[in-house]
């Protein structure tokens, strides 16, 4: 189980380190194009990491580690689009934005907690927040339905061979 919480807090840690040290010298229209990808491979890791639970021998510490790493990645692939927003447009939000503002607006979106500090005031950043929010509505519900399913699958796996 240590191990297990020791290699999630290492994945995040690296995420959110990488998110700082990554040069983010404002938007262009590849902005877009990597958060689409950046998107596109989250999903892709997440379905690694359900196949991995319902392949795993010890398919709940296994799951602890996925939700180590997809929770994550999903704040750090929204808040350098948020940086990049503040970047291009200043007025983009209620106050400037930069990488910790950017990545602190990013959990305080995903946890719901919203505490009106910073808020969405252009178009395009209230589309990427509502974006977040039900993404973040989905991860949450989905990832836990899904994991929960493959630790089952993976226990009825080991069930048999008994």
């Amino acid at each position: 189980m240590a191990a297990s919480l020791s290699r999630a807090a290492l994945s995040a840690a690296v995420l959110v380190v990488g998110y700082f040290l990554i040069p983010l010298e404002g938007a262009h229209p590849a902005t877009w194009v990597w958060f689409v990808l950046a998107l596109a491979g989250w999903a892709v890791v997440i379905t690694r990491q359900v196949l991995a639970v319902s392949r795993s021998a010890t398919p709940r510490l296994r799951a602890i580690e996925a939700l180590g790493l997809a929770v994550p990645l999903l704040l750090v692939v929204f808040a350098p689009t948020y940086t990049a927003l503040g970047r291009v447009d200043p007025t983009a939000f209620t106050e400037p934005v930069d990488k910790a503002d950017a990545l602190y607006y990013t959990v305080s979106v995903f946890a719901t907690v919203g505490f009106g500090d910073i808020a969405p005031v252009s178009h395009t950043a209230r589309v990427v927040t509502t974006l977040q929010m039900v993404l973040g509505l989905i991860a949450v519900g989905l990832i836990a339905r899904v994991l929960v399913g493959a630790v089952s699958v993976a226990d009825r796996r080991r069930d048999r061979k008994r």
